[in-house]
């Protein structure tokens, strides 16, 4: 889960629905939560649900992008911040790691109330769901797990493809199609061993916080956040 920075809010809004383009503007169109590109069918996603906090329904703080299975997944739970990890709050790289398989899971290093947290998060959105999941599969059209293990593939011929032929072309150009495809925290994995690519990744996916990494594109603590 890419950690996101929204900045300070841009304006004061009187209907949700009026921040969206702001939203995209400062994150690009892509789910906060299972990081697929979308183009149409990203809602405005409340983080503490609108139907039992409405003083929050248009508050920058409490607004993300969602696709519709995270989104329907999160529903109307009456979530406590400090339970969960979060995006816009968390080093979220630091929380949960992705495997090749189409998975996610909490992160090994974590300790054991902070896997606990990572857990409860995965399951909030629902990115456990796969088939053959008992008790949690998706249904027909969540494709999440499905496009995590395309996209993983995709990021690995491009690391071969680069092995070959190694040149600021095709640099930009697997950077291009990561744009495209989204799952940017799919992207850093699969380039674990290239400082470069790895700048270039999270240079180019808008919104990415910048504080979460250190000159060498380590991962660091949050300031403020929970990990």
């Amino acid at each position: 889960m890419r950690p996101i920075d929204k900045g300070t809010p841009p304006a004061i809004y009187t209907d949700y629905q009026d921040a969206k383009p702001d939203l995209l503007a400062c994150l690009g169109d892509y789910c906060s939560y299972c990081e697929r590109r979308l183009e149409t069918h990203l809602a405005i996603e409340h983080v503490k649900p609108q139907s039992i906090y409405p003083q929050l329904q248009s508050r920058w703080s409490n607004l993300l992008l969602a696709c519709v299975h995270c989104n329907s997944s999160k529903g109307h739970k009456d979530v406590i911040i400090r339970n969960y990890f979060w995006p816009d709050r968390d080093n979220t790289l630091r929380a949960f790691e992705y495997v090749e398989d189409g998975l996610v899971r909490p992160h090994a290093d974590l300790g054991t109330d902070d896997r606990v947290k990572a857990q409860d998060t995965i399951v909030l959105t629902g990115l456990d769901k796969f088939p053959g999941s008992r008790g949690r599969q998706p249904t027909s059209s969540d494709d999440r797990w499905q496009k995590r293990r395309e996209v993983w593939k995709q990021a690995e011929r491009a690391r071969g493809h680069l092995s070959n032929t190694n040149t600021i072309a095709m640099r930009e150009q697997i950077v291009d199609t990561a744009l495209a495809r989204g799952m940017f925290s799919i992207w850093w994995t699969v380039f674990s061993d290239d400082i470069d690519m790895r700048r270039r990744l999270r240079e180019a996916f808008r919104g990415t916080h910048g504080g979460s990494f250190d000159s060498n594109e380590n991962l660091l603590p949050r300031a403020g956040g929970q990990l």
